[in-house]
């Protein structure tokens, strides 16, 4: 009779073996576990940042709920000559008309936020589809010009909004750097959020109706513009066509 004696570090590498080879087997979501294991993925990434030398950066304002600060911005925009994009929920657009004509004619850019802000992952492909076309049909009915820009309300997304995003004609474009204006925080507050967080290619997140937006965007533009920063809307920062964008979703010139 013949014995085989097998050490403890044989074992631990036929156990290893053994899962890797379950793992490969096992599909999750359409996708192997090899693909998530090994880091290889299919999903899609919008655009979060963009790669750049240029001391440049887009702020940009999402609008749902009032439009009381809105000519405020415009004003401070008009007087520190920097562009922003306003990204507009349909019912918003709907119930202020005279402020989408007033964002378009100050020469800001207005985007797509969907028409009544659901979380875009959990509706049907029909109620996405036509979340997106009826906010496209609002904007464009005032200022006669096509919807480049989308942002999905929450920041919630997953492949068929991007999809549909892209089949709509818009580039889905998150942010970077969340002042958190809308958690009432203090003019300075928000302030330093971005000052400490904004770098080239940065792409700010604020709210048109937040607590304290007109004062910290006067004291966050004075000292961006202070830094050599260019402010610009997201269109202006953004690639439309010849790009990339990396998993961390910044986005690089091909």
């Amino acid at each position: 009779m013949h014995f085989c004696v097998i050490n403890s570090k044989t074992l631990m590498f036929a156990g290893c073996m053994v899962l890797v080879m379950i793992l490969l087997g096992i599909s999750i979501g359409g996708s192997t576990s090899a693909q998530v294991f090994f880091g290889y993925s299919t999903r899609q990434v919008p655009v979060y940042q963009v790669e750049t030398d240029e001391k440049k950066v887009a702020i940009s304002f999402d609008a749902a709920w009032g439009a009381d600060k809105t000519q405020g911005i415009l004003d401070i925009l008009k007087e520190y000559n920097c562009t922003a994009t306003f990204f507009l929920v349909a019912f918003w657009a709907e119930k202020y008309p005279e402020m989408v004509k007033a964002i378009d004619d100050a020469g800001m850019e207005i985007g797509n936020h969907s028409a009544t802000h659901p979380d875009l992952t959990t509706v049907s492909a029909q109620k996405l589809a036509d979340e997106l076309a009826i906010t496209n049909q609002q904007i464009t009915s005032i200022t006669k010009k096509p919807v480049r820009v989308f942002r999905c309300p929450y920041g919630a997304y997953n492949n068929d909004v991007l999809n549909a995003a892209t089949a709509a004609g818009m580039l889905t474009v998150q942010w970077s750097v969340d002042s958190l204006d809308w958690k009432g925080i203090s003019a300075q507050e928000i302030t330093t959020r971005i000052l400490d967080r904004v770098e080239n290619g940065s792409i700010i997140l604020c709210h048109n109706n937040s607590d304290h937006i007109l004062d910290a965007l006067v004291m966050t533009l004075d000292r961006l513009l202070m830094q050599g920063y260019k402010v610009v809307s997201v269109g202006e920062l953004v690639l439309f066509e010849d790009y990339s964008i990396d998993r961390n979703g910044i986005q690089h010139k091909n």
